[in-house]
């Protein structure tokens, strides 16, 4: 693991031990937002782990229902979401240009 991930991941884990048990279990969402941001920031990295980490932060207010809400994976470049080549090109206009 890198030290950028670790300098990163460090207030969250100081938060996780030291604050978190000074509050009530209030949480809308599963998993809570810092098992979600050390999970996002070790997946994604230490540049877009902290984004999905702020916004998922965000989205905790009285007016978001919460639920389960997982890290989404990491893509891999030059990956077409699962498809084939064959099942994207059926989806296209077939007046088009190849």
């Amino acid at each position: 693991m890198g030290i950028v991930r670790k300098s990163l991941q460090g207030p969250i884990h100081f938060y996780r031990k030291f604050i978190s048990p000074l509050k009530p279990p209030t949480c809308r969402f599963y998993p809570t937002c810092s098992a979600y941001a050390l999970e996002a920031i070790e997946v994604h990295g230490p540049i877009k782990g902290p984004l999905l980490a702020a916004k998922r932060i965000a989205k905790c207010h009285p007016f978001h229902p919460g639920g389960l809400d997982p890290v989404p994976p990491k893509r891999i470049r030059g990956e077409n979401n699962g498809e084939s080549a064959e099942q994207d090109n059926g989806n296209r206009d077939p007046l088009s240009a190849k």
